[in-house]
């Protein structure tokens, strides 16, 4: 491990100079007293309640982003003084700017690396060997995080080989690398050298101290929750364990409960991309989605959908239907809330305003708890997936974000961590509780050639949340929309959200909201709504946008 020899002489002369001047008010006959502190509640830590996330006691939906490479904003090389880390070998008004922009964007939640094995802006540079001036930056990136209201998904290392990833950590065993050796990192039989630096390097960040705030990132509330790895696989094994995922579910448990036992507080998930040939979406590569989620250490499920690359090629229907599997099996055979933990479409590919309508509504309609959408990015831009800030899609975006912020709320019941039995019943959804929507300051300009709404209901005895999908499938832009349909039985509309409302009787009218009245051509809105039902709680028939009468999806 190595420590930063100018940090210790700062401490030292601080604890002096403290020393003397306690000294002298002593002998000058001077006291202080000091009013007592104000107390203040504690930051609440994210938490699983049932099959959703909570936080402060309330169920929360977010969503978000990655960033891959916030943690290397600065020159990454000058740390021979503490003066040269905190203004040369990180650069901070880089990382505010980013921060700035996220959460003008409505970036709730980052997931973003901490793992790097390479000399410029390596968290472990050698084995054992621990950069304290990376995790000094990523400090700071915790400490701009928490101003502008963003919470972190931190991951702890990289299957694949960007910034060493595992085959730096089989080549300091003296093991082969590459993808036909990476699954001996998994077996402790091939590589029990490999578990023992897994643990160092999580024990080291875990009970790291925030030279800032002075919190270890185990007590942070910024961090959301943390990941053991980016897309682990146990590829190239045996071709049963290509299916069973006996091997990776046993790292899962052994990795989880060695994170649970130094750090109870945080959410924990696996990283994974939820690749199998049971979803129609890539193949089986050791890491079957339902059995190692059903880890007792595990708390959330996740996915990484990336539809229309070539070895996938899915289309929009087919991704949703995918989407729509992946929240199934974790809300009901897991038991635990679901992430689409990376996604996104091809720029070359073209229509990302339809295939983000297609992500967000999948994920609105089925009930979906949080996702991240690939990548955010500030520089070095990705001319395939990446996104920066005054893009196009973040409109998309942010009106997405809107609906999973108003959807949050809902009272839940924390479970605790870690499990010591995987959850598999099914919480019914809550009632929530929410503001309703102001009345919108924009009128209907123009009617639309053709239109298109889906009606997707959760219900519970007496209540249900219905999610609606309006989509413009004319040629030219709708501006300003009216909704119109009618209940079947005895629904009554308690809350909305994206949307405001009036109901007569069965008749109920939805117009949009400031942010969401323009439709362009093969867009999508999603306004919501909480309602209470007796005796059946039949679905409309019929809608009608601005007049003209829908197709349903």
């Amino acid at each position: 491990m190595s420590i930063m020899h100018g940090r210790r002489h700062r401490l030292i002369y601080r604890i002096a100079s403290c020393t003397i001047l306690v000294i002298l008010m002593v002998i000058s006959g001077i006291f202080i007293i000091a009013p007592a502190p104000v107390a203040k509640a504690a930051p609440a830590f994210a938490t699983r309640c049932g099959i959703h996330f909570c936080l402060n006691g309330k169920t929360f939906y977010y969503a978000g982003a990655n960033s891959y490479d916030v943690f290397t904003f600065g020159d990454g090389s000058s740390s021979s003084t503490p003066d040269d880390i905190e203004n040369r070998y990180m650069d901070k008004a880089a990382i505010d700017a980013f921060f700035a922009n996220a959460q003008s964007d409505q970036i709730k939640v980052l997931r973003t690396w901490m793992f790097d094995h390479e000399a410029w802006h390596g968290f472990e540079t050698a084995k054992g060997v621990y950069n304290e001036a990376q995790f000094d930056e990523f400090d700071y990136i915790i400490q701009s995080a928490r101003a502008h209201g963003i919470m972190l998904i931190p991951v702890f290392e990289n299957y694949w080989e960007a910034y060493g990833g595992i085959d730096t950590r089989l080549q300091w065993e003296g093991l082969g690398t590459g993808q036909s050796n990476r699954w001996k990192f998994f077996n402790q039989q091939q590589c029990p050298g490999c578990f023992t630096q897994y643990k160092n390097y999580v024990s080291h960040a875990l009970n790291h101290i925030n030279h800032y705030s002075g919190v270890a990132y185990k007590d942070e509330p910024t961090i959301f929750a943390w990941e053991l790895m980016n897309e682990p696989r146990y590829e190239n094994a045996t071709p049963d364990e290509s299916t069973s995922g006996t091997t990776l579910r046993a790292w899962v448990d052994t990795m989880g409960a060695y994170v649970k036992s130094i750090d109870a507080n945080h959410l924990l998930g696996t990283g994974m991309e939820g690749q199998g040939t049971a979803y129609g979406y890539g193949g089986n590569s050791g890491n079957p989605f339902v059995f190692i989620h059903q880890s007792p250490y595990i708390d959330f499920t996740s996915a990484h959908p990336y539809p229309t690359e070539s070895w996938a090629n899915l289309s929009m229907a087919q991704t949703q239907t995918l989407i729509a599997k992946w929240i199934s099996d974790s809300h009901t055979a897991v038991g635990k809330p679901f992430i689409l933990g990376e996604f996104n479409s091809r720029s070359d590919v073209g229509n990302r305003t339809g295939w983000w309508n297609t992500f967000f509504g999948a994920m609105q309609q089925n009930d979906g708890d949080g996702d991240n959408f690939w990548m955010y990015v500030a520089r070095n831009p990705d001319s395939i997936y990446g996104v920066a800030h005054g893009a196009p899609e973040l409109s998309i975006f942010m009106q997405h974000s809107q609906f999973m912020q108003q959807k949050s709320g809902g009272s839940g019941t924390p479970v605790p961590t870690p499990s010591t039995t995987p959850t598999t019943g099914v919480t019914p959804t809550p009632t929530p509780t929410r503001t309703s929507t102001p009345i919108p300051t924009s009128t209907p300009t123009q009617t639309p050639g053709t239109c298109k709404v889906g009606y997707a209901v959760n219900q519970w005895p007496g209540g249900f949340t219905a999610n609606l999908t309006i989509t413009n499938t004319g040629s030219t832009a709708i501006n300003g929309w009216t909704l119109t349909f009618t209940f079947p039985g005895t629904q009554q509309i308690t809350q909305i959200w994206n949307g405001a409302y009036s109901q007569q009787g069965a008749n109920v009218t939805i117009t949009n909201v400031s942010y969401n009245g323009s439709i362009p051509p093969g867009s999508s809105v999603w306004p919501g709504f909480n309602g209470s039902w007796s005796g059946s709680n039949p679905s409309p028939t019929s809608f009608k946008l601005n007049g003209v009468t829908c197709s349903l999806q």
